[in-house]
């Protein structure tokens, strides 16, 4: 039998895990304070083709705080551009902050921290988990993996350490309960080897303040996360979940997709009842000198009062995915955002960012 993590055991105190404490992980479409943002300047994450990344950083950066802040982790050298191209891009200036935090990578959904909140007491706090650039496929990723550690010392948050590999798209969350993840990613052997799928269940609830797991299998195409669940499955409501699907049964992503389906459509609510399915379809496929890429309209961020959905200069498949989502998230602005030279970098808009919940007034 694998031997637990020795991190895991000291973290798993009972009278110590935030879940313990009242804290849970808030569903994304709850109030936020801020999304976070890591400064790209890593060339070779989008190879002959970055030149186009920070501009599109800062137009999402700009998008973004028309609702609310925007918190970008960039070194002192880099702000001064990046600030320049976000005041072009048209950003409310008052909700653009920066803050001196090196980093490895772009990726804030999976280096950042995953904010839990007591909804007892309204205090946020960082979730700290390791992480190692996905089963230690890119390196170096130290100072991405220090990143919630220096978020939660610079705001004065409680920081909760975990000795488990996590990152933020390898989850998604309805904010009561209950969490969708895929075998291919967490029961990877790069991540944690030590541990089994019960000790990575028993994580989850003790730390983001879930009862229940739900397991999808294999990811799409040109993913190079082992299969994150934010390009796949995702929450739109307590009750119900927008899924990925392929049309055409010639396609690498069909069987897989299918297959992903078939689970959700056999899971059931805590009260018993089947969940409301939205099929989301995938776009036509985008590949670049010679590879496929992980295109995929899961991938949108929600926001106050908006979502940031990605766009593929795919007109039609572009206006369908919106409204779809359009009818998942009323009340909410559906913003496209051509993430085709994103996408180059093998993620899109939900894969560059992390929101942080609000906390009581």
């Amino acid at each position: 039998m694998p031997l637990p993590l020795k991190r895991e055991q000291s973290a798993r105190k009972p009278d110590k895990s935030p879940a313990a404490l009242g804290f849970r992980m808030p569903a994304e479409w709850e109030p936020q304070e801020a999304v976070w943002l890591s400064w790209p300047h890593r060339r070779a994450t989008w190879p002959r083709h970055f030149r186009a990344i920070p501009a599109k950083f800062a137009e999402i950066a700009a998008r973004a705080s028309r609702w609310e802040k925007v918190r970008i982790n960039a070194p002192g050298p880099l702000q001064a551009r990046a600030r320049s191209l976000i005041t072009r891009a048209g950003a409310e200036a008052a909700n653009i902050e920066f803050y001196d935090h090196p980093t490895n990578d772009a990726w804030c959904r999976d280096h950042g921290p995953i904010f839990v909140k007591n909804d007892r007491t309204g205090e946020v706090a960082v979730t700290d988990w390791r992480y190692n650039a996905w089963g230690e496929k890119y390196l170096p990723f130290d100072a991405d993996d220090a990143i919630p550690g220096r978020i939660a010392r610079k705001l004065r948050l409680r920081r909760f350490k975990n000795g488990m590999v996590l990152e933020g798209g390898s989850i998604d969350v309805n904010g009561r309960g209950l969490l969708l993840t895929t075998e291919a990613c967490l029961l990877n052997p790069n991540r944690n080897p030590g541990l089994t799928r019960a000790g990575i269940e028993r994580n989850l609830r003790d730390f983001l303040g879930v009862h229940t797991v739900h397991w999808l299998g294999k990811g799409i195409a040109g993913d190079d996360t082992d299969g994150h669940v934010d390009d796949l499955s995702r929450f739109f409501g307590l009750d119900g979940i927008l899924t990925a699907v392929e049309s055409d049964p010639r396609d690498v992503n069909h069987r897989a997709l299918r297959e992903n389906l078939d689970r959700l459509r056999s899971l059931r609510t805590p009260e018993g009842r089947r969940f409301r399915i939205v099929e989301l379809p995938m776009p036509r496929v985008c590949a670049r000198d010679g590879r496929r890429l992980p295109a995929t309209y899961a991938n949108f961020l929600v926001i106050n009062g908006a979502v940031l959905m990605p766009a593929f200069q795919q007109p039609r498949c572009d206006a369908a995915a919106a409204e779809i989502l359009a009818g998942c998230f009323p009340g909410r602005q559906v913003v496209p955002v051509d993430c085709l030279e994103l996408v180059l970098g093998l993620g899109t808009l939900h894969c560059i960012s992390q929101q942080q919940p609000a906390s009581a007034n």
